[in-house]
């Protein structure tokens, strides 16, 4: 694990018991600091008792006294839609509020790189969208190449349970704003913006709020290398603001469908074909049509924010391509779980908006598509402009009567659960179609979370299928 630096002999207070709580009470511990942890949930709580940590209740009159700082897991509100009052009174009496992303970029660095003939660099990707694939795929690379490289943050292991680094290792970090709107910390070397589209707005206090929270990725982190996805409004800003000029190659732009060939370094996709593009001259490209792990537009940018930051690391577009080919993809991301009798099976059950489902729909030519779930505000409006692929919609849970309300002259069938609308769509689709699985809506009314629901697809798929 990584040793928490700064607060040797100190007290620290832990807020919240889950993966991100244990390890970074750990890692304070390890780190010489006494940890006072505490949760809400009883049976957190029980856990962490088992696991040898002190239990201190931070609800009572003066726990903070003689506090140094208080540690605060991810999914625990601090400003928005109202403060945590554990964290509002922490604030209040002026005590130092951080989560395990601040305390990682704090205590990475170690007196041992000294010796290092490579220093470790940290990559770190944030954004609304392909964030976890870029994540994955870069790890990925990296891996193929023969570079030590390990992948923490909001996909595998908490960044504080992480080995100390050996020399020239990569870390990969995936970034939500959760993570990065908290953390006292944010120094990544190559640092990575998808995209932006609306989530999590009650969080965050709105758009703006959900943006700046991103932004402090690059602004506060001050990264060698910023990889902007410039394809709404909100990446065309943030890069022009990190950049002082058109020829700065500090900032690579990426897009999937616009040609970026006028600055310092662009990185883009067109008709299936990545183009990388240094002071106004071509300098490599590569064919993804046939990549079988990025299919469709949304993981050509993914493929191109991935391609920028290997290429900052100093790879060759040669072995990065190589690596694509390789790549299979993660699970519950336009996965392909089946294909028998001509027809694709497609999970991506991660696509819990209106803008990942449109991804998704633009990615097959001929779809039957199932969809539905806990909706979210504004339903599937969105949608209208790319329902021409879809041959038939399979309507599943909560929403399932709202969003056919919304589908026009759309064919389509209210199934409710996940087993009907995979036996009608399977029984009624033919060679060349795909069973798209994008609910454009959250898992839960029917399942704990998005994996369970891919999980769920995917097993009725499989079992059908024989």
């Amino acid at each position: 694990m990584i040793a928490v630096q700064g607060y040797d002999g100190q007290k620290v207070a832990v807020l919240g018991l889950g993966r991100s709580g244990l390890a970074t009470a750990a890692a304070l511990a390890a780190g010489g600091a006494k940890p006072l942890c505490w949760d809400d949930s009883p049976e957190a709580r029980a856990h962490a008792e088992t696991a040898g940590l002190v239990l201190y209740d931070l609800t009572r009159a003066g726990a903070f006294e003689g506090v140094a700082a208080l540690i605060v897991s991810p999914g625990i509100p601090h400003l928005y839609p109202a403060p945590n009052r554990i964290i509002a009174r922490a604030m209040a009496e002026g005590i130092s509020v951080d989560n395990d992303i601040g305390l990682f970029f704090r205590s990475w660095a170690t007196p041992d790189w000294d010796h290092f003939d490579l220093i470790p660099k940290v990559v770190a990707v944030t954004g609304s969208n392909g964030k976890s694939t870029t994540t994955a795929l870069i790890h990925h690379i990296l891996q193929a190449v023969g570079r030590p490289v390990q992948m923490a943050g909001n996909i595998g292991r908490g960044v504080l349970d992480l080995p100390p680094a050996e020399a020239g290792e990569v870390v990969v970090l995936e970034l939500s704003s959760y993570q990065t709107d908290l953390a006292r910390a944010l120094t990544p070397d190559v640092a990575v913006f998808t995209n932006l589209s609306p989530d999590h707005l009650d969080r965050h206090g709105g758009i703006g709020g959900y943006f700046a929270a991103k932004r402090r990725l690059f602004a506060e982190g001050g990264p060698d290398r910023a990889v902007i996805g410039v394809d709404e409004p909100e990446g065309v800003y943030l890069a022009n603001q990190l950049s002082t000029g058109r020829e700065d190659d500090r900032v690579i732009r990426i897009s999937s469908g616009q040609k970026l060939g006028d600055y310092g370094w662009s990185v883009f996709a067109r008709k299936g074909f990545l183009a990388e593009w240094r002071r106004g001259r071509q300098v490599a490209s590569i064919d993804l049509r046939a990549v079988p792990g990025l299919p469709g537009a949304h993981n050509h940018q993914n493929a191109c924010a991935a391609y920028a930051a290997c290429r900052t690391l100093g790879l060759s577009p040669r072995d990065i391509e190589a690596a694509f080919h390789s790549f299979g993809g993660l699970p519950h991301r336009s996965q392909t779980v089946a294909e028998a009798g001509g027809v694709r099976y497609v999970n991506d059950s991660k696509a819990t908006n209106v803008d990942s489902a449109a991804k998704a729909l633009q990615a097959f030519p001929k779809i039957r598509w199932i969809a539905g779930g806990l909706g979210k505000d504004g339903g599937i409006a969105g949608l209208k402009p790319f329902l021409g692929s879809v041959v038939k919609a399979y309507l599943i849970g909560h929403s399932a009567r709202d969003f056919a309300l919304e589908l026009g002259d759309t064919p389509h069938e209210i199934c409710e659960t996940m087993e009907v609308a995979v036996a009608r769509a399977a029984d009624e689709a033919k060679a060349g179609d795909t069973v798209l699985l994008a609910p454009a809506a959250a898992s839960f009314d029917q399942y704990p979370n998005f994996e369970k629901r891919g999980d769920d697809f995917t097993r009725l798929v499989q079992a059908r299928l024989g």
